[in-house]
């Protein structure tokens, strides 16, 4: 198991938080996600290797923005 945290400017509210975890939750090798919007992290445990781009690029097309 690995785990990735990224910080997300953009979201505001719960649903901004659903839309995220609904979205990873879909790519195979993710096995859970959390995402608060009051801390602007999300943090995603992985069960097989998926890229981080991959993580990253998922969450920007939703209309977030993956910070460094």
């Amino acid at each position: 198991m690995k785990e990735i945290k990224l910080n997300v400017e953009g979201m505001t509210c719960g649903g901004c938080e659903n839309r995220i975890k609904n979205a990873l939750s879909e790519i195979e090798g993710v096995e859970s996600v959390t995402a608060n919007h009051e801390t602007k992290e999300v943090t995603i445990t992985l069960n097989a290797e998926v890229e981080e781009d991959t993580l990253k690029e998922t969450i920007n097309d939703l209309g977030f923005e993956v910070v460094e």
